[in-house]
């Protein structure tokens, strides 16, 4: 069903929140929308939630089957307001956001649902999960200008890491926080503004009165932006993402400068989650 905007969703497709986990895709163009709807659909979400421009056509059985709204994501502000929107629109509700052209992958995804993961976070007193954003990109820029190829995938299997998240108020370190590096967004970071070089998300949340999303992907509950409770390791997830790809190849800044992004550390990405897992870059916690 089609919404002329949020509000006319919030009026006539609420019933869309009334059972989670719900998925929102936010479109910032017109690359991979279909694969990512259906990839998702996939995963077991009980609703998926398509921000998207008047240009997006999609195909009538697939708009049927998901809520379509018309959405300018070139304004301002436009994730935090989508999602702060929904939340206090849904509170309890789990969701899931991410960009078109992203996948997102969590340990075991092959043979359990996200319904199934996310019921034994609950059960571990968790309310949001730490994701890591994993760039993805084509091999071949000759063939795959835009860096794009659900094919001929590539990731880096080594050049992240960490460091503390230091309070401004206090200047000491968060507990159980930290900001993470790596990927494109790392070694091509002349490219990338400061403050868009973290690869964490906290994309899995569960909706509550109050919760707000920044700008920088985290909430204004601290205990939201952990990456484990205190007394153990916790799952976390990752995201398969073109986006940054994608952006480096299509602006003109940076473009020419770009000429392959494989490098001695680039692998073949065999789309499971054992892949990630083994490179470090999901955390299965207790759940086996």
């Amino acid at each position: 069903m089609r919404y002329t905007s949020l509000r006319d969703f919030l009026a006539k497709g609420k019933s869309a929140l009334e059972k989670g986990p719900i998925c929102l895709i936010l479109v910032e163009d017109l690359v991979e929308v279909e694969s990512t709807i259906r990839y998702h659909q996939l995963s077991g979400f009980r609703s998926v939630i398509v921000l998207a421009p008047d240009a997006l056509d999609l195909p009538p059985a697939l708009e049927d089957d998901v809520h379509r709204v018309d959405y300018v994501m070139a304004s301002d502000g436009a994730l935090e307001t989508a999602v702060n929107t929904l939340i206090e629109a849904a509170p309890g509700r789990w969701f899931y956001y991410c960009y078109n052209a992203e996948y997102l992958f969590y340990p075991f995804c092959e043979t359990r649902k996200i319904g199934e993961m996310l019921t034994f976070h609950t059960e571990e007193r968790r309310e949001a999960m730490l994701t890591y954003v994993v760039d993805a990109y084509a091999d071949d820029l000759g063939r795959f200008p835009d860096a794009v190829s659900l094919d001929s995938t590539y990731v880096d299997k080594s050049g992240y890491y960490a460091l503390s998240r230091t309070d401004p108020a206090t200047g000491h370190p968060k507990d159980r926080q930290l900001d993470f590096y790596g990927g494109l967004r790392w070694r091509f970071e002349e490219h990338i503004p400061r403050e868009r070089r973290k690869i964490d998300r906290i994309a899995l949340f569960r909706a509550r009165p109050g919760l707000r999303l920044r700008p920088d992907h985290t909430f204004n509950d601290e205990e939201y932006n952990t990456y484990a409770c205190p007394w153990h390791n916790n799952l976390t997830a990752a995201i398969i993402s073109f986006r940054t790809a994608k952006a480096l190849k299509t602006n003109a800044g940076s473009t020419f400068d770009i000429p392959t992004f494989k490098w001695h550390n680039s692998v073949p990405f065999e789309w499971n989650s054992q892949q990630l897992l083994d490179l470090g870059l999901m955390e299965p916690g207790q759940w086996f």
